[in-house]
């Protein structure tokens, strides 16, 4: 028997190409870890699903650490995945399930976006800084805490260049979008912008926004454009996913995900305001422009159970 099993969450995509990258990149922290035992499972568009993963991982595991690969919490990491955990929780009863955190605003992922964004100014020649506008392009979220993570990194990148004007934008569900923000910047008279996509892995939205900024460019031909490449295989993911599962074997409270066993969350399951309920016998499909109803919005602090021994 295994003593522990981690299996690693992804959101999924349309695009065949996100999910095999998802596959590619456990592959190489197996290389990485080659000690760990690491599963693979999406919350959507794949037929390994969360019920799916979990099985696989409890299978023969006395402890499953499920760690989600995902930037921002909204209602797929509050809702979906703690709802799948607790539904395993209750076929594999002899298993300890712990919950990971999401990636989050974080330093580790403030260096790569750094790093990419000095790419960029060297693909422009290195223009000016304070003439250059600096678009971090997200998924969006009707979550305001996932969309005030977007807003803390906007804020970081301004914060540590030398880029008087940092703007954020959304690919779906809120705003502003892509392009009101690239008439902002026009507007005060920037000569080029950096378009920072704030993805993890290809899909549909990724190469809709290669389509959005080459549409730009033909919308304003006085300015220079150039969007940078999703997050991928950087170093600095694989690290972050490694400090979460490491703290979790330590025990450390802080480590567990929040909305593990969380009260208002279970409110929520209750009242039918929760999240998906992905059924393993049909593939989720939406483009998420909808809310993911949350009637509480984890602004508190509240003590939970679950922590290893």
């Amino acid at each position: 028997m295994t003593t522990e099993t981690i299996l690693l969450v992804g959101h999924g995509s349309r695009e065949k190409s996100g999910n095999d990258e998802i596959f590619a990149f456990a592959e190489q922290w197996r290389q990485r870890q080659p000690g760990w035992t690491i599963e693979v499972c999406f919350i959507e568009f794949s037929e390994i699903t969360m019920s799916e993963g979990l099985r696989r991982a409890a299978t023969g595991s006395q402890r499953v650490i499920v760690v989600p690969l995902i930037l921002n919490a909204a209602g797929h990491v509050k809702m979906d995945i703690p709802q799948a955990i607790d539904a395993a929780r209750l076929k594999f009863p002899q298993v300890q399930f712990l919950y990971a955190p999401h990636l989050s605003a974080c330093d580790h992922l403030l260096s790569i976006v750094k790093r990419r964004l000095k790419s960029a100014m060297q693909v422009l020649d290195m223009p000016d800084p304070t003439t250059t506008g600096v678009v971090l392009l997200g998924r969006g979220s009707s979550d305001r805490q996932a969309n005030g993570e977007m807003a803390k990194m906007a804020r970081w990148v301004m914060e540590e260049t030398d880029h008087e004007l940092v703007d954020l934008a959304f690919t779906g569900i809120t705003y502003p979008r892509l392009e009101k923000a690239v008439q902002r910047q026009s507007l005060l008279g920037m000569t080029q912008v950096v378009v920072l996509p704030y993805y993890l892995f290809n899909g549909t939205l990724v190469e809709r926004i290669k389509r959005q900024v080459e549409n730009l460019k033909t919308q304003y031909p006085s300015i220079r454009f150039t969007s940078t490449d999703y997050f991928g295989f950087e170093h600095e993911i694989f690290e972050l996913l490694e400090q979460r599962v490491n703290e979790l074997k330590r025990g450390a409270p802080e480590a567990l995900m929040p909305c593990d066993g969380c009260k208002f969350r279970e409110f929520a399951v209750e009242h039918g305001l929760g999240g998906h309920h992905h059924d393993d016998a049909v593939l989720h499909s939406h483009d998420h422009e909808h809310p993911h109803a949350h009637p509480h919005p984890h602004d508190h602090a509240h003590p939970h159970s679950g922590v290893p021994a």
